[in-house]
């Protein structure tokens, strides 16, 4: 496949490396947090269940939330979508650091405001923005792209971030992520809505709602929805309660940060994979296999003995299909329904994968702090591999008639 194929126009390239950009920032800063436990333990008296439910809270919010941006972005622009999301995201690291950061406002802070903040930052938005530039036989690839790219951020940042916590403590580190999002702001001025042909749909004369109907009348957009809850669990659960789960096993602290490391690293292979399958084979199929792969490399985890190599080859498997599932079911939602409200769409989708974000993040905590380990939320998450690798299976890869020239 040439360039000149590949790449509609200079529009379609910029707006890909500005989107690329801005999940670097913004997933890179997420996949963090779950370090800064043991500093808010500390300093600030937090338990591991008052952190779980504010991480569960921000993932909630980040979901919530986005289908609000996706209609900010379907009707005005990505780029406004995004600089208001990095606002909200930058309001919450600095009362996070500056301002009360106990009790409410530790939920608040980490929870509302940063939530907030991903939701027009983090993955779903900035995918839909390229999705919306290329057309159907390369967009996945496209997303691909963007979504390897939040994975090079997961891969950098906890290294970082851990020799930050070390060097300078956590309130510095939060300083230096400050400016990180400021360059953000910067990044989404370039985010543009597309003129051409791939955005035009002009047999699509749907309002959103009419939109929101026909989707959620539509059984093969439910079991996505459905489907997508369980990896919102898995990523929350691990990306959250890995620090504390290494340390219950008694290997050294590093091991969580080489697992978070790893994950990115791997996935950034995952994910290009994952997006160049997606134009090859059933979309459907692909999200089956990588729920079921998934499984095992849970329960190699789960019930092997906790030795290092076996946590790292865990961080490699799990990484390899931590956002692999984006790219199919982006491209499910963009194939069935077009592109004109595939923000608003995919950002219901995405909701459903932050309520099991919220369940993974709190439920981990709350699990630990009742029985002492993270046991049974393992258990749950590899019945929910099973589950999700069938769910997807009677989902129909076919556009709807009017968005047949999409």
């Amino acid at each position: 496949m040439s360039s000149e194929k590949f790449i509609p126009n200079k529009v379609a390239l910029i707006t890909l490396i500005s989107a690329c950009l801005v999940v670097i920032i913004s997933l890179g800063i997420r996949q963090t947090f779950g370090l800064f436990f043991f500093d808010f333990e500390v300093d600030l008296g937090c338990t591991q269940t008052e952190f779980g439910f504010a991480m569960g809270i921000q993932l909630f919010f980040w979901g919530l939330f986005g289908p609000i941006f996706g209609i900010i972005t379907d009707k005005f622009s990505g780029r406004v979508a995004v600089f208001i999301g990095f606002l909200f995201y930058l309001a919450g690291i600095y009362f996070l650091n500056y301002g009360p950061n106990t009790g409410f406002w530790f939920t608040f802070d980490l929870g509302v405001l940063i939530g907030i903040g991903l939701a027009a930052t983090a993955i779903s938005i900035p995918v839909s923005i390229v999705s919306k530039h290329f057309p159907l036989n390369t967009r996945t690839i496209a997303i691909g792209i963007v979504t390897a790219a939040g994975s090079f951020g997961y891969f950098i940042s906890p290294m970082y971030t851990r020799f930050a916590l070390l060097e300078f403590g956590w309130n510095t580190t939060l300083v230096i992520f400050g400016v990180m999002i400021l360059i953000g702001l910067v990044v989404s001025l370039f985010l543009s809505t597309p003129m051409g042909k791939f955005n035009t749909e002009t047999a699509n004369n749907q309002t959103a709602v009419e939109a929101l109907k026909e989707a959620f009348s539509n059984k093969s957009f439910n079991f996505l929805t459905l489907g997508f809850f369980v990896c919102g669990w898995h990523i929350a659960l691990v990306a959250t309660h890995i620090p504390m789960h290494i340390r219950d096993k008694g290997l050294e602290d590093w091991t969580a940060t080489a697992i978070l490391a790893l994950i990115g690293l791997f996935n950034v292979f995952g994910t290009l994979t994952s997006g160049y399958l997606s134009t090859r084979i059933s979309k459907k199929k692909l999200l089956s296999a990588i729920y079921l792969l998934r499984g095992f490399s849970l329960m190699y985890f789960v019930f092997m003995p906790a030795t290092v190599i076996n946590a790292l080859i865990f961080g490699a498997t799990f990484g390899y299909l931590w956002l692999s599932t984006v790219p199919p079911t982006s491209g499910i939602v963009g194939h069935i329904f077009g592109t004109k409200y595939v923000s608003l769409l995919y950002g219901f989708v995405f909701l459903s994968h932050q309520v099991g974000s919220f369940l993974g993040a709190y439920l981990g905590g709350l699990f630990h702090d009742l029985y002492g380990s993270l046991d049974y939320a393992w258990y749950i998450s590899i019945a929910l591999s099973l589950y999700a690798a069938l769910i997807h299976l009677p989902i129909k890869e076919k556009a709807i008639e009017r968005f047949q020239s999409a």
